[in-house]
């Protein structure tokens, strides 16, 4: 009889929820459009949609406008290259190498990417951003060890307060948590108070990054006790454009004594 009521109350549960999905349809975390009825339900074991995993939803058009970033490119800088020449190096990293090892980006800014970058830098809102973060797990999992750092690109203190929140540091935060490897936004630091990088030409970025990070003396020293070869640090940033943020970011943190490895949830086609 218990087991009866069990699948009972199973049964009204799922038609309360199936119900409550029809009348008030989630949305998708992109175009904010209502997603159709085949999303709603899972052929696989018929139970009806549960409204608290709305979060994770995603429209299929939307699916297809996400552009992965090209996996045949340059391995030292992340550039695209044909699969013939990948991964490199590039004509570029064979003159003017950037200083860290390894360049990855998950996603092209465009479409859907660009939007949920954006909505969450200006409005706050993170929850696409970290769909796009937990679709890339698979991968991500792959490249980052355990015992691994990862230090956020750091912001100035007045785009902190400005914003109330440091993005970098926030994707770092989530990795560690699903990878369980080791984040600290105190080790790299930024000094002074430079231009937006978005207001300048390629030329001026690098000159406007020259000297604006530095190695926090107190954390630096108990991260380069752990120095091994097996051991990476991983510079993360939101949005890579022309990578001169990443590379004076990583030519400060080599002083830690590891190999140092940039890792971007976006990339632009920048030309500049």
């Amino acid at each position: 009889m218990l087991v009866g009521m069990i699948k009972l109350s199973t049964k009204a549960h799922q038609w309360v929820n199936g119900l409550g999905a029809l009348l008030f349809p989630p949305v998708c975390l992109f175009c904010k459009q209502p997603l159709s009825a085949d999303a709603l339900f899972s052929d696989s074991d018929g139970s009806a949609f549960d409204p608290a995993n709305t979060a994770g939803l995603c429209c299929s058009a939307c699916v297809q406008a996400i552009h992965i970033w090209s996996h045949q490119c340059c391995v030292r800088c992340g550039t695209g290259l044909p699969a013939a020449m990948s991964p490199g190096p590039c004509g570029h990293c064979l003159t003017h190498p950037p200083a860290q090892a390894e360049t990855y980006s998950l996603y092209d800014y465009h479409g859907p990417v660009r939007d949920a970058l954006l909505e969450w830098k200006l409005q706050g809102r993170e929850a696409a951003v970290r769909w796009l973060l937990q679709a890339a797990m698979p991968r991500l999992s792959e490249m980052i060890k355990s015992d691994d750092l990862l230090l956020p690109v750091p912001m100035p203190i007045s785009r902190m307060r400005q914003h109330g929140q440091h993005h970098a540091a926030n994707m770092c935060h989530w990795l560690a948590d699903e990878i369980a490897c080791d984040w600290d936004w105190r080790v790299l630091r930024r000094i002074g108070e430079q231009p937006r990088q978005s207001a300048l030409s390629g030329s001026a970025r690098r000159k406007n990054l020259r000297k604006a990070f530095a190695l926090a003396a107190d954390y630096g020293q108990r991260w380069r006790q752990k120095s091994s070869s097996s051991i990476s640090v991983w510079i993360v940033d939101d949005i890579l454009t022309t990578g001169s943020t990443l590379h004076f970011a990583a030519k400060t943190s080599l002083r830690l004594g590891m190999t140092v490895k940039v890792l971007s949830l976006a990339r632009t086609s920048y030309k500049g």
